[in-house]
């Protein structure tokens, strides 16, 4: 017989939870010395029962192994456990060192640095007639010149493709581990770099720090959390449902990279335009080629370095990870190119037309995240004072330039005059200027002794200038027409950067429909109120554009703001509050009418970037197989026997009961 273990605290609670105590309860004492009961677990209680029926039903032998087994049941149990956790947590913590974010090192922008101060342009433009190839880069909030870039030409671009198509062959075969642990070094990277990365976005846009940080940062963190947590369980094979025709087989689909996919994107976020389709390429397995707006080409070229370190301190190709940034008339060498398996465009109408024939020409799909004209429906119950700071946001966060931006504001006419007696002095009081230069998050020394005294900075500039005066031609047409601007309309001249791209934070109201700008994208901090009667009112004048992309309801009645949500010719829809949808990039992204077509972000996006491969297998792989049955085989002897087989299957599969009947005598019948 084997020899007991020692009464350990390990063998007791064995023992306990086997249910064979001398009470069949536990009592340990607490801290204070009571006790308190535990009930045992019954899954050990009824093991050491089926060992004593083992041991009365089974042969001699058995029943003494049995026998020798049975003092000792709890601790050989305890100990399987403790293995089985062991190596669970083992398991575990090699997964975990495997997937772990590796260490980057990416050296700061001079742009950036104390110090830095660049010379201001007179007449700042990113393109020169006298150096065709170059981009020339500048702060748009201060005209200061950051450098010049040279701009990829058809070869250039050809070349790039060619390097993603050779690194992607490797990458495609990788497990879902390696990706991760490439988006982990990522999101490591964008957190120790943050505020770097956050000032970057600001001199190369003018945009503030702040909205950097919400619409930059933010966001990317969500990507990037989300494809770390749930590419593999969405791009995972899947069983499909069979039917009765194919009982005997397992209707898998396969999600495979698709090769070397593409984006197009546009200036207004440089740094979460460019890594969001980059990491959404990798998760699935893709290289990817993103060709950015020559407006931030410098910003574009300092995440794209961190980007390819951060592939290269994982031991992968840096080559995975492409920028192109080049003018109009090279841009087909990538649009068109029959290398690009998917595209990705975000930007304006007019040029994702173009975009779109250019893709055609290869036979490439095509996703299109486009403008919106964004409704903000303000119902009568709504809290107007709880709201008013997540509207000012909407509208003249990024300086308006957001394409799920607040760009038209639909007001209760029961309360429209209060909506604007409150939004009126918010608006009037913001500032325009460069968060970087006028601030105290700038490293200048004047704005840092200047301390309390230091002028605030709320909005940055535009990102050219060459669109204000078609701001203000829309703006005086709509006066003409009857509406009233309250507060700006016009150019901003900044005291201190005269050459900076400055709108003046604007307040129009009473707008109509039919005019111009209720029915255009405005991408500024323009603020525009129309009023409503009735619901369906509301719903009409939401409808009434060519756009559908985003939208919200403010509201205090749940039904009224459903109701308005489901009638919303739209993409997206926020109750009671703005873009906060972006946010889960678990949630599909895109929008319906001249807003585009196509989703990214969220499983369908992820998806998109796949190719799904149907595969079907006979479930008993040799036992069972599909045979064409006699009177279908070719050559077809008897046209009769055949057609009435192939009609009692139409009868069997299709029919009603007494159909199926029907078919299963033809089924005999043609095959006699």
């Amino acid at each position: 017989m084997l020899e007991p273990p020692p009464r350990s605290m390990t063998s007791r609670l064995a023992t306990w939870l086997s249910g064979n105590s001398r009470n069949s309860q536990m009592q340990p004492v607490n801290a204070a010395g009571g006790a308190f009961d535990i009930v045992p677990l019954p899954l050990f209680h009824w093991s050491l029962r089926f060992a004593a029926l083992a041991k009365q039903h089974s042969p001699t032998w058995l029943a003494d192994v049995v026998a020798q087994i049975e003092p000792h049941a709890g601790s050989i149990l305890t100990a399987a456990l403790t293995i089985v956790l062991i190596a669970f947590l083992t398991s575990t913590i090699i997964k975990r060192r495997k997937e772990s974010a590796r260490p980057v090192s990416v050296a700061v922008p001079h742009a950036v640095q104390a110090g830095w101060n660049g010379m201001v342009l007179p007449y700042p433009t990113v393109s020169s007639k006298a150096h065709p190839r170059l981009i020339t880069c500048y702060d748009p909030s201060t005209a200061q010149h950051i450098s010049d870039i040279q701009a990829d030409d058809a070869s250039a671009i050809f070349e790039k493709v060619r390097r993603a198509q050779a690194a992607q062959r490797a990458w495609g075969d990788s497990e879902f581990a390696r990706r991760r642990r490439v988006l982990r070094t990522i999101k490591q990277w964008l957190a120790n770099d943050m505020e770097i990365v956050v000032k970057v976005a600001c001199r190369d846009t003018g945009k503030t720090a702040v909205d950097a940080l919400l619409g930059e940062i933010l966001t990317t963190f969500s990507k990037l959390d989300w494809l770390i947590g749930n590419t593999e369980a969405v791009l995972k094979t899947e069983v499909r449902p069979s039917n009765l025709l194919l009982a005997h087989k397992r209707c898998k689909v396969f999600h495979r990279p698709l090769g070397v996919v593409a984006a197009c994107v546009s200036w207004n976020y440089p740094v979460h335009n460019l890594i969001s389709p980059a990491i959404a390429a990798l998760a699935a397995g893709n290289s990817v080629v993103v060709k950015v707006s020559e407006q931030v080409a410098w910003s574009s070229r300092y995440i794209l370095t961190a980007l390819q370190a951060c592939l290269v301190a994982c031991g992968e190709s840096p080559d995975l990870v492409q920028v192109v940034v080049c003018y109009p008339g090279d841009a087909e060498a990538l649009t068109a190119n029959p290398a690009i398996k998917h595209m990705t465009f975000i930007g304006s109408e007019t040029v994702a037309k173009l975009v779109a024939q250019s893709a055609a020409k290869a036979m490439i799909p095509t996703c299109m995240e486009l403008g919106g004209a964004d409704p903000m429906i303000i119902l009568e119950n709504v809290d107007l004072k709880y709201f008013a700071p997540t509207w000012m946001r909407g509208t003249f966060g990024a300086a308006g330039q957001n394409c799920i931006g607040a760009e038209r504001f639909i007001v209760s006419s029961k309360i429209v005059d209060k909506f604007i007696a409150l939004m009126a002095p918010r608006i009037e009081a913001l500032k325009p200027g460069s968060f970087l230069a006028d601030t105290p998050f700038s490293d200048s020394k004047d704005v840092k002794q200047a301390g309390d005294h230091v002028e605030h900075v709320d909005i940055g500039p535009l990102i050219t200038g060459a669109r204000i005066e078609a701001l203000e031609a829309i703006i005086a047409d709509a006066v003409k027409a009857g509406a009233r601007v309250i507060i700006g309309g016009k150019r901003y001249a900044h005291p201190k950067h005269a050459h900076g791209h400055y709108f003046q934070p604007t307040l129009i109201v009473d707008i109509k429909p039919d005019m111009t700008i209720a029915q255009e994208e405005l991408f500024a901090p323009i603020f525009r109120v129309m009023s409503f009667d009735s619901l369906d009112d509301a719903i009409a004048l939401a409808n009434g554009t060519r756009y559908g992309l985003g939208s919200s309801v403010f509201g205090s009645n749940k039904k009224q703001c459903m109701y308005v949500a489901s009638k919303l010719d739209a993409g997206m829809c926020n109750i009671n509050d703005f873009a906060c949808g972006y946010l889960n990039q678990g949630l599909p992204f895109g929008g319906v009418k001249a807003s585009g077509y196509g989703r990214f972000a969220g499983p369908e996006g992820l998806r998109a970037l796949t190719s799904p491969k149907a595969t079907t297998e006979d479930i008993f792989f040799s036992a069972i197989r599909t045979a064409i049955p006699p009177p279908l085989d070719y050559p077809l002897t008897n046209p009769t026997n055949a057609w009435s087989f192939a009609q009692g299957l139409g009868n069997f599969v299709g029919g009603s009961l007494s159909q199926k009947a029907r078919g299963i005598f033809a089924l005999i019948r043609g095959s006699l």
